[in-house]
């Protein structure tokens, strides 16, 4: 498979690499991003899982009936949110792409839900809730 996009955890026992765009990259400030990720919020990218590929040990915990998330075993970065529906997808966090300029969200997801301080001027579209798209 030859990589579009790479990266990997902290430590660099979990790695990854993506050969498609990605379907979609988006901000969620939902809260259990929020709480997953211990920040205020959480930066993905999705890819359809046919064009993605994983190594390195990871734990899971799953948030909802509806996703699994999974983290470094060794250092705990958080990196894949995987939906339990289809079509099969896999959420990566952009902060862990080897080059972090390399995909840019395009619209904020569950901005009802943003902590209080943080301003959201940057132009991008927003939606209140969950978007699918």
């Amino acid at each position: 498979m030859s990589a579009r996009y790479e990266g990997g955890c902290l430590c660099g026992q979990v790695r990854w690499r993506a050969a498609a765009e990605p379907a979609n990259v988006r901000v969620c400030h939902c809260r259990l991003c929020q709480r997953w990720t211990g920040a205020p919020f959480f930066a993905r990218a999705i890819f359809l899982a046919e064009a993605f590929e994983r190594s390195g040990e990871t734990t899971c915990a799953p948030s909802s009936p509806r996703i699994d998330r999974r983290s470094c075993t060794r250092c705990g970065t958080p990196m894949f949110a995987c939906p339990k529906d289809a079509p099969a997808r896999i959420g990566v966090s952009i902060a862990t792409c080897d080059d972090r300029h390399a995909l840019t969200p395009t619209v904020h997801i569950w901005s009802s839900e943003k902590v209080a301080w943080l301003s959201l001027d940057d132009g991008l579209e927003r939606h209140e809730q969950g978007f699918v798209a």
